[in-house]
């Protein structure tokens, strides 16, 4: 690439997963936010059934859409879950020899593991909700004796996930977690503040981490808290300085453990006994209503100007 001319910046949205529709809503935004002066934008999506289609919308298959890759700089997968931000995307990418903005395929795929991500929690002494992993398997072995969270291993916006308050509701979330994943967690409901940290790698490997946010939320913080606008976001978070401090080293820990790379969004619950890790999201929401770029505006890092960086970031740790 050379210094007078605009970055050419592949921005990929949808994905065949159920967070196609956000998934596109954070492309379509990210598209539209990077700096026409300083980039070139070539937008590709990937329907709901896999299908690869160019910024007209017309149909190219993965032979196409790498040839359009190729004559770009970067890329910027901003596509959320399944087939996507698990580390294919990532993965594809590597194989292409293209350099691409966020985590690779390990990361990618620990994190969207919400079982290996816990594993990972516990070796660093990061407490998780104490659970069980079912497979269709094991399912019938399973006896709800108290409140639980179900939800999918490998899902995200919170589909699929129930808090189970009766013993009678049980079957019915398992039944929506397994039609998402052949994997499931039942997790203890953790009493605590929903609260998130946004980590940033620098290529000279610094973390810069922003203000962090918290989820005021009666409940689990489902679908349409998150995405049907009326969600109480708080920023930063009213905590003391050595609770703030004590999330941000967490939150860094597992950012480093899982090897993320560009921006990743880290959840916790704050409880009485410290954090309690909730889950990884390497590619978080991606508007600018979303949480990770409010976080690091309330920092004074625009979201434009944070789109900038991991472009910019992507490309000098590929040289």
């Amino acid at each position: 690439m050379s210094g007078d001319r605009r970055t050419r910046v592949a921005v990929i949205g949808g994905g065949a997963s159920c967070e196609h529709e956000v998934s596109l809503a954070s492309a379509a935004c990210v598209a539209a936010a990077l700096d026409p002066a300083r980039h070139e934008v070539v937008r590709l999506t990937i329907d709901p059934h896999g299908t690869w289609l160019d910024g007209g919308g017309r149909p190219v298959g993965l032979t196409g859409a790498l040839c359009l890759l190729r004559r770009c700089d970067v890329v910027l997968p901003v596509v959320h879950g399944p087939h996507g931000e698990d580390g294919t995307l990532a993965a594809l990418c590597d194989l292409a020899g293209l350099p691409f903005v966020g985590s690779g395929l390990r990361a990618g795929a620990l994190a969207m593991d919400k079982w290996a991500t816990k594993l990972v929690a516990g070796a660093l002494g990061i407490a998780t909700a104490p659970g069980v992993l079912l497979t269709p398997a094991t399912r019938s072995a399973y006896a709800w004796t108290h409140p639980v969270v179900v939800k999918p291993v490998a899902a995200g916006s919170s589909h699929g996930v129930t808090l189970v308050a009766t013993a009678g509701a049980l079957d019915e979330a398992l039944a929506a977690a397994f039609a998402l994943d052949d994997r499931v967690l039942v997790e203890d409901v953790v009493v605590g503040r929903e609260v998130d940290v946004a980590v940033l790698a620098r290529p000279d490997g610094r973390r810069v981490v922003a203000p962090t946010l918290e989820v005021v939320v009666d409940g689990v913080f489902g679908f349409e808290d998150k995405y049907g606008g009326h969600a109480d976001l708080r920023i930063p978070a009213e905590l003391d300085t050595t609770a703030t401090t004590t999330l941000e080293d967490a939150a860094v820990a597992v950012f480093d453990a899982l090897g993320c790379a560009g921006v990743a969004r880290v959840d916790f619950f704050w409880t009485q006994d410290g954090p309690v890790l909730n889950e990884v999201n390497t590619m978080p929401g991606f508007t600018e209503q979303s949480q990770v770029p409010r976080m690091f505006a309330a920092a004074g890092l625009a979201y434009a100007d944070l789109l900038d960086v991991l472009v910019r970031d992507a490309v000098a740790t590929a040289r």
